[in-house]
């Protein structure tokens, strides 16, 4: 079983700015992964060529599942507003996170987190960035209780917050709300802590331990794979820890093969 959690930017290159979806296909088709948690998810954005990038990540792994749960409806640094229900912001521009699954999915559930209440500095790369003041966006976890040959296992997806202590904050409410679902479970997103504090915070154990950003010399991993220390013995010994590089985001996927 491979998993893999890559931060897209939206499928944008840093190197031209485009987003070419046949450059995201080739992407992830690389990584091969039979579960694959995503962050900085468009669907519906001018800026993306009003496209779904889930729906094109699932095709490109040949997966029958997946999901996209939209955390704002407009565009993140524009105009937005929270999305507060599924059918919420339907035909609109959305961002949020996907998971995508070669396994069935027996129930899924969806966990909304309130953005920081302040805002706060964060650097953005390629032309035209740097460090600029941020409002915080809501956030959400997208978690999937899946059917695999190793039983049931629940995944989930995240992206929490870039605010200092917020993202601690929301951490802790996302491991209270995957503990109502079946053990084994597994968190997978851009956690924006160091692999340290996400260890401590939540309690439960890294996978793999390897830096992430920035893509082109990472120095911090941000994006993680953790798994919950109950019943952790249930899933397969982790064989391989990988973060290969990729042609489009300033994040590197990491990617734990297990058994």
């Amino acid at each position: 079983m491979r998993l893999a959690t890559f931060n897209l930017l939206h499928g944008r290159s840093l190197t031209d700015g485009l987003v070419d979806p046949d450059r995201l296909t080739a992407a992830v088709t690389t990584l091969d992964a039979d579960i694959l948690a995503l962050q900085e998810v468009d669907r519906d954005q001018t800026r993306s060529g009003n496209l779904d990038l889930t729906a094109i990540a699932a095709r490109a792994l040949n997966a029958p599942e997946h999901r996209f749960a939209a955390a704002v409806v407009g565009t993140p640094g524009e105009q937005f507003r929270p999305l507060r229900h599924d059918d919420d912001g339907h035909g609109e521009p959305c961002y949020g996170i996907g998971l995508v699954t070669r396994h069935p999915v027996r129930t899924w559930q969806v966990t909304r987190l309130k953005p920081a209440p302040v805002r706060s500095p964060v650097y953005v790369p390629g032309p035209g960035g740097g460090l600029i003041l941020l409002e915080d966006e809501p956030r959400v976890v997208l978690a999937a209780v899946l059917d695999t040959p190793h039983g049931d296992i629940t995944v989930a997806a995240t992206h929490l917050s870039f605010v200092p202590g917020w993202n601690i904050h929301q951490l802790r409410q996302t491991v209270r709300a995957l503990r109502a679902l079946p053990a084994p479970r597994i968190l997978l997103g851009d956690l924006n802590l160091p692999a340290g504090p996400a260890r401590l915070i939540s309690g439960w154990t890294p996978l793999g331990r390897r830096p992430t950003y920035p893509a082109a010399q990472p120095r911090v991993q941000l994006d993680h794979i953790l798994a919950d220390r109950h019943h952790r013995h249930h899933l397969p010994p982790v064989t391989a820890v990988t973060t290969p590089a990729s042609t489009i985001s300033d994040h590197r996927p990491l990617v734990i093969d297990l058994g």
